[in-house]
């Protein structure tokens, strides 16, 4: 009995003594596991941690590929509201370029009828000069021209007595020279001004220097048209009264020189205008 005691006891005693050592063992196997467990959750948490930088970065070039393709579609409009911009800029500056071109037509047409019309007064002014001053006192008669207008001017003593619109008989050695080149030049009119001083006036039909300038317009009027065949169609007859003196009437040299007759050869507006559309075309 006691013998088989022993024996137990002693398989008891080898029995816990492998076991402590199968327990060391597998003390250290379940703290390298957890020691690889760690490893693997802080492995897993790195992942974890990478993850959401990558789908961070996946979202970000996601929302960035969606921006671009926005941005190339207001680019491909931009581009197309370019397009017709360009198109209707180009249309406009070809409308602009055949304007100016129009408008220098215009232009040209322009110089060229003033050249014609200057060139034209000044033959005029050269034969009238010439044929007006013949025998005549240089200073009772003027002949001037002003752009495309020739003035003649001519002292009333030449064509009127004192206070009457009844012409004198050497008035009718200028008119008729007068009316010798305005006849030569059929496509210009004629227009006689009567100029008064201003010195008061009043007898039969004359009421003030109104009158008395008109009529002595009128006169003049009637000789070239009546006398001397100028067309009545060409004239105009005007008085201007004593209110646009040559000097100030204050004295009786100066009063001479303002009492005075002007004719004005002057183009045909219509026909300079038909001209002017005739040279832009």
């Amino acid at each position: 009995m006691k013998k088989i005691s022993l024996i137990l006891l002693s398989t008891i005693l080898v029995s816990s003594c492998v076991s402590k050592k199968e327990f060391v063992a597998l003390q250290a196997e379940k703290t390298k596991a957890e020691e690889e467990l760690l490893a693997v959750k802080t492995n897993l948490q790195k992942c974890l941690i990478e993850k959401e930088k990558e789908e961070g970065k996946i979202f970000a070039l996601t929302e960035q590929v969606k921006y671009l393709k926005d941005d190339k579609k207001t680019a491909l409009k931009q581009v197309e509201n370019l397009t017709v911009l360009t198109q209707s800029s180009s249309d406009n500056i070809k409308t602009v370029i055949a304007q100016l071109s129009e408008k220098d037509k215009y232009i040209n047409g322009v110089r060229k009828a003033m050249t014609q019309k200057d060139s034209l007064n000044l033959a005029i002014k050269y034969h009238l000069t010439r044929n007006l001053t013949e025998g005549i006192q240089d200073k009772d008669i003027e002949v001037n021209v002003e752009k495309t207008v020739v003035f003649i001017s001519i002292s009333d003593k030449l064509l009127f007595k004192s206070g009457s619109y009844n012409v004198t008989d050497g008035a009718y050695t200028v008119l008729e020279k007068i009316a010798k080149v305005v006849n030569d030049q059929p496509q210009m009119e004629v227009m006689i001004e009567g100029h008064t001083d201003s010195t008061p006036i009043k007898r039969d039909l004359i009421q003030d220097n109104w009158d008395l300038s008109a009529l002595r317009a009128t006169s003049i009027t009637r000789i070239l048209q009546y006398k001397y065949g100028v067309k009545p169609q060409r004239l105009i007859a005007a008085g201007r009264s004593q209110y646009i003196p040559l000097v100030p009437n204050n004295s009786a040299e100066n009063k001479s020189k303002n009492r005075r007759t002007k004719i004005i050869i002057m183009p045909k507006l219509n026909q300079f205008f038909d001209l002017l559309e005739q040279d832009a075309k």
